[in-house]
Parts: structure tokens; sequence; C-alpha cells
């Protein structure tokens, strides 16, 4: 009897630590999702490159989604998945932006200093409601050198906006935007592309035409920002830091 009370025990046990273990889930667009076929597939999203840097104590959830803003990831029941398995202890990484500024599409735009606002300002909440620990980040930067070899910016008012509901709601911080920046100039305008999708016809088979792609990211620029990410996480003391190798 004793030996099956001490299994029992066990078993509660083991049953109680796994239901305790915390989600790191990500919400955002196809810069951070995971991508079909990653070993045939040149592109990558950054959220893809994080389980290798992360501990076996906590899960990881990527549900950052090619296409999506901080409007239509919503509207299309995405975050209503996220919030059905939030529990205490788990954390939310949000990175949006991209997609929000696709002005001729209204199923993704929003007004930055409005609608966009309020979205971000919406997810932090829901996700405290539920115990979790949100973590804002602002978009990472488009190779986007002009002819003097400047890195000139595109997403103009939302990494503000970002950093503005950071500061009125207290919420842990990642530029991302500032990191990726440094990033491609410290690689210089031509071989930036190495951290990109840039291939000349015949180069691979995956884009038998070719490809020129200044916004996602080629494996090498996936890993790259996925250590940055985790670099400053590590430094945010949020909890999140006991699961960084």
């Amino acid at each position: 009897m004793n030996k099956k009370l001490a299994l029992l025990f066990l078993l509660l046990s083991i049953i109680t630590f796994a239901q305790q273990k915390p989600t790191l889930f990500l919400i955002g667009d196809s810069t951070m999702a995971n991508k079909e076929n990653p070993d045939k597939n040149p592109e990558h999203g950054w959220g893809q490159m994080l389980p290798p840097l992360m501990t076996s104590g906590i899960e990881i959830q990527n549900h950052a989604t090619n296409g999506r803003s901080s409007k239509s990831f919503r509207t299309e029941g995405r975050w209503d998945k996220v919030m059905k398995q939030l529990k205490k202890g788990d954390f939310v990484i949000i990175q949006f932006g991209h997609n929000d500024q696709k002005l001729n599409d209204s199923v993704r735009f929003t007004n930055p200093y409005t609608q966009y606002r309020a979205n971000l300002e919406r997810y932090v909440n829901e996700a405290r409601s539920k115990g979790a620990t949100p973590i804002l980040m602002s978009s990472i930067v488009r190779r986007n050198f002009n002819e003097n070899g400047v890195l000139v910016d595109t997403h103009k008012e939302y990494p503000l906006v970002v950093r503005m509901v950071t500061n009125e709601l207290k919420v842990p911080f990642v530029d991302l935007q500032l990191l990726t920046e440094q990033m491609e100039i410290s690689y210089d305008p031509e071989n930036s592309k190495k951290l990109h999708l840039h291939y000349k016809k015949g180069d691979t088979d995956y884009y038998p035409e070719g490809k020129d792609d200044d916004t996602h990211l080629s494996k090498l620029g996936a890993e790259s920002i996925a250590k940055l990410a985790v670099q400053s996480l590590k430094t945010l003391k949020t909890g999140l830091e006991k699961y960084i190798k």
C-alpha cells in the first residue's frame, strides 16, 4: 500500500510540476514567425531561432504569423488562442508594426497614435490580467540604405508609440529597432544582404527566379536577431532570464 501511495504522490508531483512550467508566447508578424520547410527554406523568423537559446524549463509557443498587424492578429482570433492558455507566470513577447503601416489595407492598417497604441495597451493589460508578463519589442529595421550608405528608417511613428506604451504602462521593453539598425550598419550596405533574402536566378531551388527581399530574414539574420533579443531579455529582470542559456 505504501508503494502505491508513493507512486501516486510521485505522479501527482510530476503533473503539478508540468502544470507549473511557464510558457513564452510570441505574437507578431512574419519577421518573428516560424517558416515552413526550415531545412530547405532560406527564410527564417527570429522567433523560430529562440528554442536553442532557452532551457527546457520553459515552453515556447510562436504564434507570430506572416502578414499580421496588431489589428488583424486579434480580429482573426489568434490572440484568443493565446488568452485561453495564458496562466500566471507565463510571458508574452509582443512585436507588431510592419503591417500596421499598410495604408491601403483596411484589414491591417492602424493609425499609430490611436488604434495601434490602443491595441498594444490592450494586449499588455489582457496579458497582465492572466498573471502573465508582457514584453514589448519595437520592429526590426528593413535593409534600406540610400545612395550614400545611410540606413534610412521606414517605420516612422510606430516604434515611438511602442516606447510611449512602454513608459505609460511600465512594460519591459526591447528596442529591436535600435539593435537591428546597429547590426545592419555593422555589416555595411553590401554585406547586410546576407541577413536577408538576396539570391540571383539559379542560386537556390527555393527561389528559382531569384529573390530581393530587404524585410525578411535569412537564417543568419534570424539567428543574429534572436541572440540580440535574448541578450536584452537577460537584462530586464522579468524572471524570463532564468530560462535563458
